[in-house]
């Protein structure tokens, strides 16, 4: 009977990208058993936790392992680097190792070390040239060579804020079309058009769920950005407005990385499912909605004046704080 060929793979996956991708799925070609491990340190900028659930979720016919102990990374680091990692790969993979992939030359040392053949994938990176320095520079010009499981991270969210009739909704698209990201509408909106404005407690809490929910299932497929038409902050100053109180225990969590508050200097527009249109009322509702940004301590633009006004402030306000994430940077 033919052995198992037992192959492996190491690295940091920092994160994981197609040329990643491309060495694994080239290993898997040619063992029964893959192995990657994933190694990471603390002081590193992305998790390992993170790109190790980011590579399980990759390849789930492969035995995913991680390991966070500070060790050497270079042999110029101790001359003890190589006895390090041979018993380190060991301590994680005791079954012998036949194949040991690697698009680096160190592969082929590591390899010796363990016993096993090297097996080089496109040392010369021609296949898919990219490295994760280049994507954690500017991730949006190398936003396809992002792993689908990593791109969430890289992913800003942008939320509206504000009262009604103050150009959420169709700033929020006009956003996401220049930005090149993804919108994410407002689901309270389409749950009062079902079931009126009448909103009881559930309600409201249902309609803060149903945006979070919204803004995570849009993060999943956008390239750079989300833009949100309201999350739970502003769906707890409706509950405020409505009911005299917040319905939320515990608070609801930001969902934004910023907030573009819309001011109350344009006129109200009655489209049927608005509700505060008297003067007063609006005030304290852009009150409140000031209170609960600052409140929770988070990043956000005030934006009044003209359409274009707000428009222009807010692409302006999102190219200084993400400059990595638009295009044009």
């Amino acid at each position: 009977m033919t052995r198992p060929v037992h192959g492996f793979v190491l690295g940091k996956f920092m994160p994981p990208h197609a040329g990643h991708m491309y060495l694994c799925d080239f290993a898997a070609g040619l063992c029964d058993q893959l192995t990657i491990l994933v190694c990471s340190l603390d002081r590193e900028p992305i998790p390992g936790k993170l790109r190790h659930e980011w590579m399980s979720a990759l390849y789930p016919d492969a035995r995913v392992l991680h390991y966070d102990r500070d060790v050497p990374q270079e042999p110029s680091e101790s001359p003890e680097f190589w006895d390090i990692w041979r018993e380190l790969v060991r301590s994680v993979h005791p079954e012998p190792i036949h194949r040991v992939f690697a698009s680096e030359d160190y592969g082929l040392r590591l390899a010796k070390e363990l016993g096993a053949e090297f097996w080089p994938a496109d040392i010369a990176r021609v296949c898919r040239p990219v490295s994760g320095t280049q994507i954690r520079q500017k991730p949006i010009a190398h936003w396809s060579m992002i792993a689908p499981t990593a791109r969430p991270w890289f992913t800003r969210t942008i939320v509206m804020h504000g009262p009604e009739s103050t150009g959420k909704s169709v700033l929020g698209q006009e956003l996401a079309q220049a930005l090149g990201g993804a919108y994410a509408p407002e689901f309270g909106r389409a749950w009062c058009e079902l079931y009126g404005t009448d909103c009881s407690a559930q309600d409201l809490r249902n309609i803060a769920a149903g945006q979070t929910a919204a803004i995570e299932a849009a993060r999943r497929t956008a390239e750079g950005f989300v833009i949100s038409d309201t999350d739970g902050l502003l769906t707890e100053v409706w509950s405020q407005m409505m009911l005299g109180g917040s319905v939320f225990d515990p608070p609801p969590d930001p969902d934004g990385d910023l907030y573009l508050l819309t001011d109350i200097d344009q006129p109200f527009v009655d489209d049927g499912t608005r509700v505060y249109g008297d003067p007063a009322d609006r005030q304290r509702f852009f009150e409140l909605s000031v209170e609960a940004l600052e409140r929770r301590g988070v990043d956000y633009v005030r934006l009044s004046g003209s359409w274009e006004q707000r428009r222009v402030t807010a692409l302006d306000a999102i190219a200084q704080r993400f400059a990595q994430l638009t295009r044009d940077a």
